[in-house]
């Protein structure tokens, strides 16, 4: 028998920040100043009433970036008796427990305290998993972060989701953790290779599909200043995606709602990367292809009509992105097989609640809808 029972009743769990400051250089000079000067303390007249000093920072970064003359330079100059440097082996493949830990142990070696600001410089792979590092290490550090990538800039780094890869399946574990401060500089879009250049739009695509009218347009009349980087273009793309992206992220930070929208492609596309070896597809290749099917699936479920869907693939048509029901990335498999392996992963993502799997689709641009769908409505999208 029951003898009796009590509630415990709790207040929301603080996400470590209470806001994300966003800044945007154009030159690595401003923005490395900008990471090592004293931030001004405001009062709540709106009146500077100090400074707070330097926080001792837990730089990580991986090979690549840490390559790149100017990152170099900085890294090279920091004082090691009161900052620490993590430098991680680029990729995808990285993107797991080990490396998360690897920055832990760093902090802990070096003696850092909670007050500590963990400062992740790089693409989303470090970015998600400085993030999460800084959120488990003594129940919350600081966090601060570089993207290096158009990727990072225009999505990953943005509202908090942190995290890593577990047992094949993509961003299976992590946490909500934003950053207090997050510093964009366009001169590091120069230094992408072309695949992680294109990865990035893709997302930058699905923002314009979602929230931004004028950004679909600009990906779609001025693709030849997008993909000769163009620094004016580069940054109105940034900008615009980082305000919409911001827009849902402080209406529903935890992704119980509307901000589920913004995995737009993202169901097909982790199932793609799941299936076909994590790191094989760049995300944002699995992204634009994910937003094609995506379109066709609203086709073939009544929502859209044939002109959005060409509208769609037209534009990723434009900027060479797979548009084929199969992914050349799994062209050595039977279709069938590809499909039903596609639905299995796509059972995993952690959106789903029920035996159906959880889409996000379209009726138009900038017309979304969430809706459960069933395996053969998906299958018929993959063969």
């Amino acid at each position: 028998m029951q003898y009796q029972s009590q509630t415990i009743n709790y207040q929301s769990v603080h996400p470590g920040t209470d806001s994300t400051l966003i800044s945007f250089y154009d030159s690595y000079e401003d923005l490395f100043k900008a990471l090592m000067t004293p931030k001004t303390l405001m009062g709540v007249d709106g009146q500077p009433v100090g400074t707070e000093p330097l926080p001792r920072r837990v730089f990580v970064t991986d090979t690549n970036v840490a390559a790149i003359p100017a990152v170099d330079a900085f890294l090279s100059s920091i004082d090691r008796s009161q900052h620490t440097l993590v430098i991680l082996e680029s990729g995808e493949k990285f993107k797991d427990f080990t490396s998360v830990l690897t920055i832990v142990r760093a902090a802990l070696e070096a003696g850092m305290q909670r007050g500590c600001c963990f400062t992740g410089i790089g693409g989303g792979v470090i970015t998600d998993m400085t993030a999460f590092a800084a959120s488990i290490f003594k129940r919350g550090a600081k966090l601060e972060l570089i993207p290096t990538t158009v990727l990072a800039m225009v999505d990953a780094s943005i509202g908090g989701k942190t995290g890593c890869d577990f047992e094949g399946y993509k961003n299976m574990t992590g946490t909500f953790y934003p950053a207090r401060h997050l510093y964009m500089a366009s001169p590091f879009i120069q230094t992408l290779p072309e695949n992680e250049f294109r990865s990035g739009l893709a997302e930058a695509a699905k923002t314009g599909m979602l929230y931004a009218p004028k950004l679909f347009q600009i990906m779609k009349d001025q693709s030849n200043l997008v993909l000769s980087r163009d620094e004016a273009t580069m940054m109105q793309i940034i900008m615009r995606c980082s305000l919409a992206k911001a827009h849902i992220v402080q209406q529903d930070l935890m992704e119980t709602g509307l901000r589920m929208q913004l995995n737009l492609g993202h169901t097909y596309a982790h199932a793609l990367e799941s299936v076909a070896g994590l790191g094989t597809v760049t995300h944002g290749e699995a992204v634009a292809w994910g937003l094609g099917r995506q379109a066709n699936l609203s086709l073939k479920l009544g929502l859209c009509d044939e002109k959005y869907v060409q509208d769609v693939l037209d534009l990723l048509s434009e900027y060479g992105w797979c548009t084929t029901a199969q992914h050349p990335a799994l062209s050595g498999r039977p279709a069938e097989d590809a499909a039903a392996a596609l639905i299995a992963a796509m059972r995993q993502d952690k959106k789903n609640d029920s035996g159906k799997i959880r889409h996000i689709l379209q009726k138009e641009l900038n017309c979304t809808v969430i809706q459960e769908v069933d395996d053969e409505a998906i299958r018929s999208t993959l063969v």
